[in-house]
């Protein structure tokens, strides 16, 4: 599983990356989780508001930053 958090890198995007760390560990998941701030990169998968989190190459949520909760049952 690929976990991506796209955005410029600012507070909001670490604490959705740190959210999908405590998700993934929570469930006992194999998952590597990425930053991406590279904007081409970013509106390539349609995103237009950041942070971002994209699970296996499908945006699952744009411009809000999902609980740990959230983000499970996002993964489940």
């Amino acid at each position: 599983m690929i976990i991506k958090v796209l955005g410029k890198g600012c507070k909001n995007c670490d604490r959705l990356a740190k959210n999908a760390r405590q998700a993934v560990e929570g469930l006992g998941l194999v998952a590597s989780i990425e930053k991406v701030t590279d904007i081409d990169t970013i509106v390539e998968h349609g995103v237009m508001r950041t942070p971002a989190l994209v699970i296996d190459d499908t945006v699952m949520c744009q411009g809000k930053i999902p609980s740990v909760d959230d983000i499970k049952k996002m993964l489940v």
